[in-house]
């Protein structure tokens, strides 16, 4: 006991005030970790339901039916599917402010059509579309750009990091998706 009353007798205070400044320094950087890992989850989150979409988007229909591009609601339900699987609003997704038309494939433009159902996610989808060549390389000789789809929107995501000034901001993440057709 006299030992113990002898240290803090010695410490005089120093290592209290020392803790008072880097224990809130320490805990908002916990709170940082936390947040941005968050904001990181959502955006692969949102790329992994974008991917889905296409997926559907490029997929074949049975061959007696003709092989008919799958309808915009099917790809929207995807996109919400996926969403909802990690406890995300699908009905927060908007269309990501891409252009109305892009290239299509044997020249042209496609444009970008949306699903209009309610609640379903306002994403963007572009069919039968020329794919940027970073995305796809293409083999030697392969006879000209690959043609595929293009799902793309955006999602809010809004930090909760007090006494910054990053509270209650909100940043808009982005998806988008290219997938080569399987013809």
């Amino acid at each position: 006991m006299a030992q113990l009353k002898k240290i803090f007798a010695e410490a005089g205070g120093s290592e209290i005030a020392e803790a008072a400044l880097v224990i809130p320094i320490f805990f908002m950087l916990m709170l940082g970790i936390y947040w941005f890992g968050r904001a990181f989850n959502t955006y692969a989150t949102i790329n992994h339901a974008a991917r889905e979409g296409a997926r559907v988007a490029v997929a074949q229909t049975c061959a007696a039916c003709g092989n008919a591009q799958p309808s915009l609601t099917t790809i929207g339900n995807q996109v919400a599917a996926s969403l909802k699987a990690s406890s995300l609003d699908p009905s927060q997704a908007t269309n990501a402010g891409e252009p109305a038309t892009r290239a299509a494939c044997g020249g042209g433009t496609t444009s970008c059509t949306t699903p209009t159902g309610v609640g379903e996610p306002q994403i963007c989808v572009y069919y039968n579309v020329q794919l940027k060549p970073p995305l796809i390389i293409l083999p030697q000789n392969s006879g000209g750009p690959a043609c595929g789809v293009s799902v793309q929107f955006q999602y809010p995501y809004q930090f909760a990091f007090p006494y910054t000034s990053l509270n209650m901001q909100k940043i808009m993440l982005n998806a988008g998706v290219q997938m080569r057709g399987e013809y």
